[in-house]
C-alpha cells in the first residue's frame, strides 16, 4: 500500500478528533429524548366518542277536546309496538289538503305496522268547531282518527310551527323524525321502511292491524248531493250545474231541480270519455260557454271541458300531476304543463281564467290556442297588491266578472280582491287585511271581517260573497267597499236549523242566488228581493250507487 497515502489518514483523523465530545452529547440527548421520562406525568388520551343518547319520548295527546274516526281517546302507550304519525293539519290549508292524499298511501302500504292521527290545530276560529272538522274528514276521506286539538295543547307539546307537521314516533315510543309542509311524505316512506326492518328485527313491532270507527260509516253520502262545492246557474238555458265534489261528478237540473243529466260514474278517477264512464276526482269551479261546461277539477289537478250536446268529456288542460312551478311559461302546451289544484274558473271570451289555488296564483287558459300562462302572482301565500306579476294571493278558491275587472275570494286571508282583466293594471284589495286578520264583522272598507270566503258571484253592481267559516251571504259594494249580511248567521229560535251551513259557491240567474251549501249537502236559493231562502228540491236525482 503506498505509505504516503497511508500517513495521510492519521493527520486528517487527527482534524476531527476535537469534534468528537460534541457529536457524543449530541447523539446523547438525542437518544435521552426518544426514552420515556419515568418522572413526567402520562400524556393525556383523548376522551372515547359520547354513547348516541335516545331519541325524546313523545308526549301523550293530551288536550284534545274530541276524537273523530275512532270510538275514544288514543293514548300513545297503548299504541307501544306500532309507528306512529301524526300529522298537524287544519281543514282550511291547502297544504294539508295535498299531503293527505299522501298519507292515505301510506296508511294503505303499512296498514300492518303504521297507525296516522290527524291532529287538527285549528287556524281560523270556526276550526276549533268539532262538526266542522267532522264535515271536512268527510269532505276530503280521511281514513284515520282525527283529535281536535281546539286549544292547540298537543300542538305546542310537539313545538309545531307551521300546518302541516308529520312526526314520526317508532315503537317504543320515540320521536324519529319532524318534517314540516307538502311533499315531504316521501322521504318518510324511506326511512319507514328502513325502521320497520330493524324493530322486525328487534322483536319491537306488532304487526296485527288496528281497525276504527270511521265517521263515513255514520254519514256515507247517501244523499242526492254530497259536500257540493260550487254552482252556476245559466238564466237563458234555465240550467243548473252543481259540483257534486265527494261524489265525484257534476249534476245537471233545471233552475227548479229536475233532473237533466249526470256527468261522472260517481266514483273518483280520471277518465275521459261519455258521461257514465267519464271520472273526476273532487270537481270545484264551472264555467259555460255555448253548450260546453269546463270544470275546475280540482284533486286530479285538472281542467276538463264536457260536451253537454254530445255527452261527452275530454281533458283541456293539466297532466294530472300536481305542479309546482310558479311559472306556466310563455304559451306554453295547456296538456303539458301540471296544475295545482284549480278552484273555480271565470270565462270572458275565449280566455278561461284559472284560480290556482295550490300555487296562489291566477293562471288563463287561451281557448282557441290551447295555451296556459300565469296571469297574476309571484306564487308566494300572503297579501299584497300591486302589479300583476309581482302580487300576492292566498288559496284563491273563488272567480266573477264583470267584463272588465276579476274578483277573487282569496280564501286564506278572508279577502276579497278584484284586478283588471285586460292584462295591464294592477291588483287591489277591497275588503281583507291578511293571513291572521279575520272575524265577522260588517262595515266599510279595512272595518270589515271574513272568515275563509270561498266564493264571489257578481250580478248588477254588486258582490255577493259566501262567507264560508260564518256559514252567511254577504253583499259587498265593489266602489265603495260597503260589507253587509245577507242571510245566515244563528238559527231561527232555539230549534230552528242554521240556515246556512259554510257555503262554498255562488251563482245568480235572474233575481235568485244558488248557494251551494256545502256541509248541508243541498242548494239553497234566495230571492234576492225578498231574502227569503229555500232548499232546492232536486227530483230525479240520486246517490251514486255503489260500485
Amino acid at each position: 500500500m503506498p505509505l504516503d497515502h497511508a500517513a495521510d489518514v492519521p493527520a486528517a483523523g487527527s482534524r476531527l478528533r476535537p469534534w468528537l465530545p460534541i457529536v457524543a452529547l449530541a447523539l446523547l440527548l438525542v437518544g435521552c429524548a426518544n426514552k420515556p421520562n419515568p418522572a413526567a406525568p402520562p400524556a393525556p388520551q383523548p376522551a372515547p366518542p359520547p354513547e348516541p343518547r335516545p331519541a325524546a319520548l313523545a308526549p301523550e295527546l293530551d288536550g284534545g277536546v274530541a276524537w273523530l274516526n275512532t270510538a275514544g281517546p288514543l293514548h300513545l302507550r297503548d299504541l307501544r309496538g306500532k309507528f306512529v304519525l301524526l300529522d298537524f293539519w287544519t281543514l282550511c290549508c291547502i297544504n294539508c289538503i295535498h299531503t293527505l292524499p299522501e298519507i292515505d298511501k301510506l296508511e294503505k302500504k303499512y296498514a300492518n305496522e303504521l297507525v296516522v292521527i290527524g291532529v287538527h290545530s285549528p287556524k281560523f276560529a270556526n276550526e276549533r268547531d268539532t262538526d266542522s272538522i267532522r264535515k271536512a274528514v268527510l269532505r276530503y276521506e280521511v281514513s284515520h282518527p282525527v283529535v281536535n286539538d281546539a286549544d292547540r295543547r298537543i300542538w305546542e307539546a310537539y313545538d309545531a310551527t307551521a300546518w302541516p307537521t308529520l312526526v314520526l314516533i317508532d315503537p317504543e315510543g320515540r320521536v324519529v323524525r319532524k318534517v314540516e309542509g307538502e311533499g315531504v311524505v316521501g322521504a318518510l316512506d324511506d326511512q319507514l321502511a328502513e325502521l320497520i326492518k330493524q324493530h322486525r328485527d328487534r322483536k319491537t313491532l306488532n304487526e296485527r292491524p288496528i281497525k276504527f270507527e270511521l265517521a263515513r260509516n255514520l254519514e256515507n253520502g247517501h244523499s242526492p248531493l254530497f259536500f257540493p262545492g260550487k254552482v252556476l246557474a245559466d238564466a237563458d238555458s234555465r240550467r243548473l250545474f252543481i259540483a257534486d265534489s265527494t261524489h265525484h261528478r257534476v249534476v245537471v237540473t233545471d233552475l227548479d231541480g229536475n233532473k237533466l243529466a249526470v256527468i261522472g260514474g260517481g266514483v273518483a278517477g280520471r277518465a275521459d270519455g261519455d258521461f257514465e264512464h267519464a271520472r273526476f276526482n273532487d270537481p270545484q269551479g264551472m264555467a259555460l260557454r255555448d253548450n260546453v261546461l269546463y270544470v275546475a277539477d280540482r284533486k286530479n289537478h285538472l281542467i276538463r271541458a264536457v260536451d253537454l250536446g254530445a255527452h261527452a268529456v275530454r281533458t283541456v288542460a293539466g297532466t294530472g300531476q300536481q305542479g309546482h312551478d310558479r311559472e306556466a311559461g310563455d304559451e306554453a302546451a295547456a296538456l303539458k304543463v301540471p296544475l295545482n289544484s284549480p278552484w273555480d274558473l271565470y270565462l270572458k271570451g275565449h280566455q278561461l281564467f284559472i284560480a290556482m289555488a295550490g300555487s296562489h296564483q291566477i293562471w288563463v287558459l287561451d281557448l282557441r290556442k290551447r295555451e296556459l300562462t300565469r296571469y297574476a302572482g309571484r306564487g308566494a301565500e300572503d297579501l299584497r297588491d300591486g302589479p300583476l306579476a309581482t302580487a300576492l294571493f292566498a288559496q284563491p278558491s273563488g272567480l266573477s266578472g264583470d267584463g272588465g275587472t276579476l274578483y277573487v275570494a282569496d280564501s286564506e286571508v278572508s279577502a276579497v280582491r278584484a284586478l283588471p282583466l285586460s292584462g295591464r293594471g294592477e291588483v287591489r284589495t277591497l275588503v281583507g287585511l291578511g293571513l291572521f286578520k279575520f272575524g265577522d264583522v260588517d262595515g266599510v272598507g279595512d272595518e270589515v271581517r271574513l272568515q275563509h270566503a270561498l266564493g264571489v258571484c257578481y250580478h248588477d253592481g254588486k258582490l255577493y260573497v259566501a262567507d264560508t267559516y260564518n256559514s252567511k251571504i254577504k253583499v259587498l259594494d265593489p266602489e265603495r267597499r260597503t260589507c253587509q249580511t245577507l242571510v245566515g248567521g244563528e238559527p231561527d229560535g232555539w230549534l230552528g236549523m242554521p240556515v246556512l251551513n259554510e257555503p262554498g259557491g255562488l251563482s245568480v240567474a235572474g233575481d235568485q242566488l244558488y248557494v251551494a251549501d256545502t256541509n248541508a249537502h243541498r242548494i239553497r236559493v234566495v230571492d234576492l228581493k225578498t231574502r227569503a231562502v229555500r232548499t232546492l228540491t232536486l227530483k230525479g236525482v240520486e246517490a251514486p250507487k255503489a260500485p
